[in-house]
């Protein structure tokens, strides 16, 4: 049976509305990470340029930080590819949720399914992520030990 008045369509519209929150979430973290893209290229152009007048000690501690920013740039671009997948995955859902609540539909398994791709996708990204901001405290430890700083401090220490 088909859903005919609009007093009958409300409810069905809520049940698809839902997954939005979601969508606007992944959104805002794929702003984040397409900023962080951005400024490891940015890095990354602005140490090649520095390259070819560098001298050979110079160069020696440049070339080790371009190949940890390259690693980190396909990192993020897996991880905004995984949350990418995420909002897709919810969108995909969100018509589905209409259209089975719209057509009285028994499509659970699909939903579930849907929901399950949607959330590892995001957890996904969401642990790629936090790889990056791993690799990017190695590479400030190599900047730091290039300009002879051994270790970081703590910031924990005088709170």
């Amino acid at each position: 049976m088909q859903v005919t008045t609009v007093a009958e369509l409300v409810p069905v519209l809520q049940t698809a509305i839902g997954p939005v929150i979601l969508i606007s979430g992944v959104g805002l973290l794929i702003v984040t990470m397409t900023n962080r893209l951005g400024r490891i290229i940015d890095r990354v152009r602005l140490l090649s340029a520095e390259l070819p007048q560098a001298g050979l000690a110079r160069a020696a501690k440049i070339v080790p930080q371009i190949h940890i920013f390259c690693r980190r740039a396909r990192l993020i671009r897996l991880a905004i590819t995984l949350v990418s997948m995420s909002a897709l995955s919810a969108a995909i859902l969100i018509i589905l949720l209409f259209f089975t609540a719209w057509l009285q539909l028994e499509t659970a398994w699909i939903i579930g399914t849907l929901f399950v791709i949607c959330m590892g996708s995001l957890i996904g990204g969401l642990i790629v992520f936090i790889h990056d901001i791993n690799r990017s405290l190695a590479a400030l430890k190599l900047e730091l030990a290039a300009d002879g700083i051994e270790e970081l401090p703590d910031d924990t220490e005088g709170r």
